[in-house]
């Protein structure tokens, strides 16, 4: 493969200038909602993340209903949120705050890892999740990654998550199921071009940023601008979303080809 020149920005119809624009450094600290009905696991949480200039903890729910709410009212950048939850639980909670809140970024925090939950997580609109017995630098390190567009999905998962969901497209009905809502998706805020659409596949197959920067032979800066593109433009959260809303339209299958 030849190796690829530098990749430059051109001017572009003002109509695509938003999805385009590169990221900008945040000035404000992130904002985390805390949702756990185990008051010592918030605690803990809380004394780990208020550690953190970049990083605050705006809030805390008892339960999914809670949870809901509060999202609602402080409008966090990332949901911190316990899968089992009385009154409502972790995946139904993600469910109806992605479907108002598609801009926010849901890692789920979970004792044991599941697959069948953590599938069902990401099919929910999740875009991870955290061992509660995680070291807290690990903790951290995924709710700010998770921001920037580089939480990469687990390799197994993926593969798991394409398998589950690919029979589904082009089935309305079944692709309504697994989407949670017949209206989850938003339009595409602009066409991907050919290198995003590259690196997608790559991304919705579980590669990491420098994994896909290998693969292209491209550099690791260059990948992350077009992950960045990418969520924009198909108006989701994170890159875990990315990847099932890849696999949503058909562009990533079961074919590893």
């Amino acid at each position: 493969m030849s190796r690829e020149a530098p990749e430059r920005s051109q001017p572009e119809p003002s109509s695509r200038a938003a999805a385009d624009r590169p990221s900008t450094a945040r000035r404000a600290p992130l904002r985390v909602l805390l949702a756990d009905d185990h008051d010592i696991i918030r605690q803990g949480f809380r004394l780990v993340l208020g550690t953190q200039p970049d990083l605050e903890v705006v809030g805390e729910a008892s339960d999914g209903r809670e949870a809901l709410a509060r999202a609602r009212s402080l409008r966090p950048d990332v949901v911190l949120m316990d899968v089992t939850m009385p009154v409502m639980d972790g995946l139904e909670a993600t469910r109806r705050l992605k479907a108002e809140m598609p801009d926010v970024c849901v890692l789920m925090i979970t004792s044991h890892e599941e697959p069948e939950y953590l599938l069902e997580a990401i099919e929910a609109g999740a875009a991870g999740y955290v061992l509660k017995s995680a070291p807290a630098t690990r903790l951290v390190g995924a709710v700010r990654r998770v921001t920037e567009g580089e939480y990469p999905l687990n390799q197994e998962l993926a593969a798991r998550l394409i398998q589950r969901l690919s029979g589904k497209v082009g089935d309305p009905g079944k692709r309504e199921e697994a989407s949670g809502s017949g209206s989850r998706w938003q339009p595409l805020a602009a066409p991907l071009t050919e290198r995003e659409l590259e690196v997608l596949r790559l991304l919705a197959r579980g590669l990491s940023n420098p994994e896909i920067a290998r693969t292209l032979v491209i550099a690791r800066p260059t990948v992350k601008t077009h992950v960045e593109r990418i969520i924009r433009k198909l108006r989701v959260s994170d890159r875990t979303q990315a990847a099932v809303r890849a696999i949503d339209l058909g562009l990533v299958t079961n074919d590893p080809s």
